[in-house]
């Protein structure tokens, strides 16, 4: 069963980020066995409590049987179709460094849609080679391609002096999506979301975490 909706309140955003933890543990099961899962067994092996589970596959709009569960196929599918990843969409990356060129690599985005179609790097060294399959483009070609190729998502992996230039090609450019791992806030116009990944945040919470674990 699709999503009923494909609006998401603020405060439910932590349960999107648990969705595709939940995907992985559903799409090791599909070729298994049981056919059916129920929100138990899932929030054990996710490590959450049920009621946590239950709020956030209800989000998606799919509807498990009483006393049985959740289909496990039905479950994927309606998880998929929730996150936007059952149709392919083209990306650009900007920064073919040592994170660009790892992003470019991971073949796992194949699974959830994005396909990169071009990247883009200052450095003129780097401009003409194929990276992982991917050709390096100048940051100059960037916005008469991204209008002909109508690209809406962006992944900026810049240095951080050079993130708001490159967010302001972007937008040129006509994407509306940019995922960026510069460790700066970006300015971009009314309509242009900006989802922000801090690596160093994950790290900090780790240290915390087993600081606090040693304590006890």
């Amino acid at each position: 069963m699709a999503s009923k909706s494909n609006s998401v309140r603020i405060n439910s955003l932590p349960g999107v980020r648990r969705l595709p933890f939940y995907l992985n543990i559903l799409r090791r099961m599909r070729n298994g066995e049981p056919k059916v899962i129920s929100a138990v067994t899932l929030a054990e092996e996710a490590g959450q409590a049920v009621s946590v589970v239950k709020k956030d596959i209800e989000m998606t709009g799919a509807v498990g049987k009483t006393g049985v569960g959740y289909d496990v196929a039905a479950l994927i599918g309606d998880i998929e179709r929730f996150l936007g990843w059952t149709d392919p969409y083209d990306a650009f990356l900007a920064g073919v460094g040592n994170l660009g060129s790892a992003l470019l690599g991971y073949g796992g985005f194949k699974q959830y849609g994005l396909r990169f179609v071009a990247a883009f790097d200052a450095d003129p060294e780097k401009v003409g080679e194929a990276i992982h399959g991917v050709e390096v483009m100048p940051l100059v070609k960037m916005p008469e391609l991204g209008r002909r190729l109508r690209v809406s998502t962006a992944v900026l992996a810049v240095p951080a002096e050079e993130a708001q230039s490159v967010a302001d090609l972007f937008v040129e450019s006509g994407v509306t999506r940019i995922w960026s791992f510069a460790p700066i806030p970006l300015a971009v116009p009314e309509g242009v979301i900006v989802q922000r990944e801090d690596l160093t945040a994950g790290l900090a919470e780790l240290m915390v975490r087993c600081r606090n674990a040693d304590q006890t």
